[in-house]
Order: structure tokens, then C-alpha cells, then sequence
């Protein structure tokens, strides 16, 4: 696909993208040209993390599972050499760590030409994201980031049939995650182990001035400051200095988060700056930029 370029004095180029696919039952599994789905980054993603294919910690008494799958380009059926592959969750105690230069449970590894992936780690924990609402339970989950060249990358999360919460989160509960919610089985060898196969998506690209167009400091008019950042094919989000998810672009001027949300699109002003209007599942704010990168 032909790069996109920034049009001088108007807006982002426009690019419409289909959400549509297909699945196939080859009489063994599935196979497709249907993208693995994604979700929210969450607050806790941290770049960086050692290549290991062991997270277990000595002395956890976590409980032991394996995490493997295969990651397949966008047909459904081809295996990605090369693919890089984030995995990050909490441990035992609901806890993650956030600041350790031991990055405990956190790993990344590339897959060879078979395109397969398997980590050892332990089983996660439900958490509550707010210590002062009982509505903030999270389920268990392991957070799961797929970087690979010509690809979109892909950001998402993986829960348990049959773990606590996973009917009432927000984002385990919603139609995308159906596929996501995996069952742990034993293998040969009488370890837990969760199997989970990655279709990635299409990417449709941007040309570097159009992120230079757009990322930096942005002042809201709810008073945070918002800071866009390209890694990758993404563009990072942080609100008021942290973290808060990973936008893919999905045209007409428009970036999203996991499960949609939050959507951000961003207008070209007459005057060379941008404008960023940030829609979440509760509110509209925003706001211009007002700190440049590299323009």
C-alpha cells in the first residue's frame, strides 16, 4: 500500500478500512482472514521489558501456566517469522510492577519461521482497579502486545473461562473479548497451559510527517495536558504524564483505542498547529497543541 502523505493545509489524508472478515473450519480449527481483536493498554504498559521466555519469580507460589500460541499474519494461515511479542500481568498478591529494573512478569521474545511463542509465567489474579470502589474488579488477565513490520500492531488482553468478574468487566464482557476468554488445560507434561493463536490486521500506514503533524503536549479544555507519541504504527496516549492507551489509526483523520475506545481525531489548523477532540465512553473534551516535537 502506497504511504499516506500529509495534505498541506487541510487535513489528514482520508483512508477508509473494512471490519469485516472471513473464517474457515479447515476440519482441524479455524483459519481466516478475521483480525485477533484488541483491547485497552490498561496503565501498566511498560516498554522495555527483557527478552525471557521464563517470568516465574523463585519463591512465588503462584500458580504455574504455560502461554503459547502461534502468530499468523493477516490470511489467518501464514506463521510470522520475526514477530515481536509483550507479555506483562500482575502477580499473586494483585500487584504489578510498575518501577523494578527487574520487570517481574514481563517478557518479550521473537518467533522464528514457524511463528510460534510460548512463555511460562504464573496464573494472574483478579485486582480491584480502585481501592475504594467494589465496582472496579478486574478479572485475571495477561496483557499481550504483537510488533511486527507491515502489520498492524496489535494490543490486547486474554482472560479464563470461568474467572471471577470476567461477566462483569467492562472489557471482558464485551462482544470482542468472546474469542479472547481461553481455556486452561494441561499439557503432556501436567502443567497449566493456555493456548492462544494471533491473526494480525493490516496496517494502513502513515507517513512520518503526518506524526510529526500531530504528536506533542496538548492543553484540554478540562484542564489535563494530553501527550500523543509514536511507537511503532501506534500512537501512545498519556494523560497528565501517564500511560492510557494505544491508539491504532483507522482513517479519516482518526485514531482509536482497544474496544474503540477512546477515539481521538485530530484537525489541522489554519494557523499549523493541531487540534486533538477526545472522545471517551463518558465525555468530549478538547484541546491544541502546544508543545511541538518536530516540526
Amino acid at each position: 500500500m502506497q504511504r499516506r502523505t500529509f495534505i498541506k493545509n487541510s487535513s489528514l489524508t482520508v483512508i477508509s478500512i473494512s471490519a469485516f472478515g472471513g473464517l474457515n473450519w479447515n476440519g482441524n480449527k479455524y483459519e481466516g482472514d478475521t483480525p485477533t481483536t484488541t483491547d485497552i493498554l490498561g496503565p501498566f504498559y511498560r516498554p522495555g521489558a527483557p527478552l525471557r521466555t521464563n517470568l516465574r519469580l523463585p519463591g512465588s507460589n503462584g500458580a504455574p501456566i504455560v502461554l503459547k500460541g502461534i502468530i499468523f499474519k493477516e490470511d489467518g494461515k501464514t506463521p510470522v517469522n520475526n514477530a515481536f511479542v509483550e507479555i506483562w500481568h500482575c502477580d499473586e498478591h494483585e500487584v504489578y510492577d510498575n518501577a523494578s529494573d527487574d520487570y517481574n512478569y514481563r517478557g518479550a521474545q521473537k518467533t522464528k519461521a514457524d511463528g510460534k511463542y510460548a512463555f511460562k509465567s504464573i496464573l494472574p489474579v483478579p485486582y480491584k482497579a480502585d481501592p475504594n470502589n467494589e465496582a472496579s474488579w478486574r478479572p485475571a488477565h495477561i496483557h499481550l502486545r504483537v510488533s511486527v513490520p507491515g502489520q498492524q500492531d496489535l494490543i490486547t488482553q486474554l482472560y479464563f473461562k470461568g474467572g471471577k468478574y470476567v461477566e462483569t468487566d467492562t472489557w471482558a464482557s464485551a462482544p470482542q473479548a468472546i474469542n479472547r476468554i481461553l481455556d486452561v488445560s494441561k499439557n503432556a507434561s501436567g502443567e497449566s497451559e493456555v493456548i492462544f493463536n494471533v491473526t494480525m490486521h493490516k496496517e494502513i500506514p502513515l507517513d512520518k510527517k503526518v506524526y510529526d503533524k500531530i504528536t506533542g503536549l496538548y492543553s484540554m479544555d478540562d484542564d489535563s495536558k494530553i501527550e500523543f507519541i509514536q511507537n511503532d504504527d501506534l500512537l501512545f496516549m498519556k494523560r497528565n504524564g501517564q500511560l492510557m492507551a494505544g491508539l491504532t489509526y483507522k482513517g479519516n483523520n482518526s485514531f482509536e483505542g482497544g474496544i474503540g475506545f477512546p477515539k481521538v481525531r485530530f484537525e489541522i489548523l489554519t494557523n499549523g498547529g493541531s487540534k486533538a477532540v477526545i472522545t471517551t465512553q463518558t465525555k468530549t473534551y478538547t484541546g491544541e497543541k502546544y508543545l511541538k516535537y518536530n516540526e
